[in-house]
């Protein structure tokens, strides 16, 4: 008994002991920490959803019963839409934004639900066991919430547009009234909601602003087929190229005009005679948002942190690195001054890394509009080998409608998922860079990577010797210019000094096989976020997943949006329409699609007739319905816009059936 006692005394002296000696007379300070309560807003959620709700059903129905009243008034209506149709995705000639604003607005819920302590607005303190199925819940009843905005820009009466500004009127200031009664909140951060907000906030004051500006200037009436884009891209389309134009294009480019070209093709210009369609515009403002939204919380998540350990660094890590082995100083104060010091380098290299990932997105997203526009033009024009590398139709398939109802939530997700990606690389980049190259550069200290370097230097001399002598000598040796040709000359020294350079050039491979890894890696990483190009090899990019939703989508859109096709849709209504005046709206399409050209007005008809007819000929969206196609090719062999030898006579005779028969050309006019 005596004993144990003596064995448990020699302990307890050397534990207190030890803490007297580290603490040095000096109690650790850490900056008091601000505490967030709860806050409840005077303007309840719940009772504002429920009164919003309400006041959206009352204002549905009534919209409902003012477009029956109004197709039974009017009868046939073209392009006449309902509650029940949102907006019209294929329609290339619809005002973009209110649809843009929605479904920004939408997704920026979907931001904030994720890491939301109450799902839905109806309920607080949600317990952990159902938060997971209020979620769900969620995520069918924000695009609920928000329908009736879409509805009301829809249907093109002043009732919608106003019933629109006033639903957005209400969002908007019950919104801006919440965030001003509590601008902090204890979740994540205490500016987290504020911010997170800001994209809402800044859609429903678009919303606010659009409708009151329809509401005044009243509904539009050429939707779709009655707008003149159709036939102003098929006018485009047609125009001959002026001489200057042709000649310039042949001309060799500067060195400088190709260096400029590369900065070219990451801007995204507008061009007058094409506009995106509505899917794409849509997804291309969503992912913006992602951008923001993933930029945020990777601030948030991670920089408060680094704060948080930075303000509570004290002498006390002198001994806690003496325990693994690290000394800095002899002096803790001075050990207190350098961990301080790394500590804000990591901050310092994880903001570069997220403000670098945010612009690589943003470029990227650039690049992907301007090569949208570039794709959708070749398919019009019939170029599917360039986006499919096979044969195919441009028809709508079972995979492909799916593809394009879910392209706009892939691509928003692809994008945050990217980014994250991204800043991880781009910050283990930057420290490496800082804390390996930088820092001991300045300090002299630490300094292994250049020690590493300059033990190799024989290796990486002779390495660059021999690359430098197998350019030169295959430049000036082997080579041997004769007559305008190019032949091997010297061969037995070629083949001399390809076998004394063998083991060398294994090394290179070495170097060469780690700098692809590092190539591939990077370029997968930095179009990680992009849907338009393949991140596989050329034979295997129907294996990636994203791209194959991105090909499907532009196969449904242009078999079901080509211009050329609604072009013509549109006069054969306009006959259907007007009946009487057929002829003449025929010679008035006529004159509106051929090119001025000098010479007889009958001239000038016939020739704008047999371009029109050539060009429906060729269009790849009415390949698949001719009789031709089906009875005698299949759907997967034959190139887009090109029909078979066999069936061109029939095809001409289709597309001469479908052109009127007013003012038909005779063989004489064909032979002028």
């Amino acid at each position: 008994m005596n004993q144990s006692k003596v064995e448990l005394q020699p302990f307890e002296y050397s534990y207190y002991d030890y803490s007297d000696w580290y603490s040095n007379n000096a109690e650790p300070t850490t900056p008091p920490k601000e505490v967030i309560l709860p806050c409840d807003p005077t303007a309840d959620d719940k009772l504002f959803h429920i009164c919003m709700l309400s006041i959206s059903l009352v204002i549905m129905l009534i919209l409902a019963v003012l477009t029956r009243k109004n197709k039974l008034c009017q009868g046939f209506t073209r392009g006449s839409s309902s509650i029940f149709s949102p907006t019209n995705f294929l329609d290339q000639t619809q005002e973009k934004g209110v649809v843009m604003a929605v479904f920004g607005l939408v997704f920026s819920r979907l931001a904030v639900l994720v890491l939301a302590p109450d799902p839905l607005p109806f309920s607080t303190d949600t317990p952990e066991e159902i938060k997971e199925y209020m979620k769900v819940i969620a995520i069918f009843y924000y695009p609920v919430l928000y329908y009736p905005l879409l509805a009301c820009g829809t249907l093109q009466r002043k009732a919608g547009y106003a019933f629109g500004a006033l639903l957005s009127f209400g969002h908007f200031g019950v919104l801006v009234w919440q965030k001003f009664d509590c601008p902090k909140t204890p979740e994540i951060h205490k500016y987290y909601a504020l911010l997170a907000s800001l994209p809402q906030l800044a859609c429903l004051a678009y919303l606010c602003v659009q409708f009151l500006l329809l509401c005044v200037k009243g509904p539009k009436t050429d939707e779709d087929l009655d707008s003149s884009y159709y036939s102003k891209y098929v006018k485009s389309l047609l125009k001959k190229k002026s001489s200057s134009v042709s000649s310039s294009t042949t001309d060799k480019p500067t060195l400088v005009e190709r260096i400029l070209e590369v900065p070219k093709s990451y801007i995204y210009i507008p061009e007058k005679v094409f506009r995106f369609p509505l899917k794409l515009a849509v997804s291309a403002f969503v992912a913006l948002v992602a951008i923001y939204h993933t930029a945020l919380l990777l601030v948030v998540l991670v920089v408060p942190t680094l704060h948080i350990v930075r303000a509570g660094i004290d002498e006390n890590i002198a001994f806690l690195l003496l325990g693994v082995g690290i000394v800095l100083s002899d002096d803790r104060m001075e050990v207190v001054k350098i961990v301080t010091f790394y500590t804000w380098l990591l901050e310092v290299c994880y903001l570069c890394a997220m403000t670098l990932s945010c612009l690589v997105s943003l470029v990227m997203l650039m690049r992907s509009l301007v090569l949208h526009r570039s794709n959708l033009k070749g398919l019009y024009k019939g170029d599917i080998y360039n986006i499919y590398n096979s044969g195919k139709t441009i028809c709508p398939s079972k995979p492909g409608i799916v593809c394009w109802m879910g392209l706009t939530g892939y691509q928003a997700a692809i994008v945050c998922l990217g980014m994250a990606i991204q800043t991880i690389v781009f910050f283990i980049c930057f420290l490496f860079l800082v804390f390996l190259i930088i820092i001991p550069v300045f300090h002299g200290r630490n300094i292994f990577v250049f020690e590493i370097v300059r033990k190799a230097w024989p290796a990486w001399v002779t390495l660059l010797l021999v690359t430098s002598l197998q350019h030169v000598t295959a430049k000036f040796a082997f080579i041997k210019k004769e007559a305008g040709t190019r032949d091997l000359n010297n061969r037995d020294s070629l083949f001399l000094l390809t076998y004394l350079l063998f083991l060398v050039n294994t090394f290179m491979g070495l170097i060469v096989a780690i700098w692809r890894i590092v190539i591939t890696a990077l370029f997968n990483i930095l179009h990680l976020g992009r849907v338009d190009i393949s991140l596989l090899h050329r034979t295997a990019e129907s294996h990636d997943p994203a791209y194959r939703y991105y090909t499907q989508y532009l196969r449904v859109e242009v078999s079901q949006s080509h211009p050329v096709m609604k072009a013509f849709c549109g006069l054969l209504l306009d006959m259907m329409v007007e009946g009487g005046r057929a002829g003449q709206n025929i010679r008035d399409a006529e004159e509106g699609i051929q090119v001025t050209t000098p010479g007889k007005t009958t001239s000038g008809r016939i020739r704008a007739r047999w371009q029109l007819l050539y060009t429906l000929v060729n269009n790849p969206s009415l390949l698949g319905s001719r009789k031709h196609f089906q009875t005698l090719q299949t759907s997967e062999g034959v190139l887009n816009g090109t029909p078979s030898r066999r069936s061109k006579k029939g095809s001409k005779k289709e597309a001469a059936e479908a052109v009127p028969s007013t003012d038909a050309p005779t063989n004489q006019d064909k032979t002028e």
